[in-house]
């Protein structure tokens, strides 16, 4: 399915940092719950991300990460997803996260 470019910019993915992740105990399938900063015009959105196969706790601490931040929030189980952070899956079918390779501020727009 095809869409059109104007389609494509109404999805707002910015930049942000992990401020903190700790496991989502009472989820059905494995997965962290994160604070994220998307700086001071967003502000610190959550998510629920399923990346226990590649990262752990404290390594995803400070890490920058892409996030769609337009969608409703989605209430996953107790907890209440703000943003969809990106992510591709690996040849064993693990998440990896979608990042910038260059450091740029937090909020920054995918363009």
């Amino acid at each position: 399915m095809q869409i059109s470019i104007n389609n494509f910019f109404e999805v707002d993915i910015r930049k942000g940092n992990i401020i903190d992740a700790v496991l989502f105990k009472e989820a059905i399938k494995p997965a962290f719950k994160l604070w994220i900063d998307f700086g001071p015009k967003i502000g610190i959105k959550k998510s629920s991300a399923q990346i226990v196969n590649l990262y752990n706790s404290k390594d995803l601490i400070g890490k920058s990460i892409l996030a769609v931040i337009n969608l409703p929030p989605k209430q996953i189980g107790p907890f209440i997803s703000e943003v969809l952070v990106l992510g591709l899956n690996d040849e064993n079918n693990s998440i990896v996260l979608a990042v910038p390779d260059k450091n740029v501020p937090n909020g920054s727009k995918l363009i």
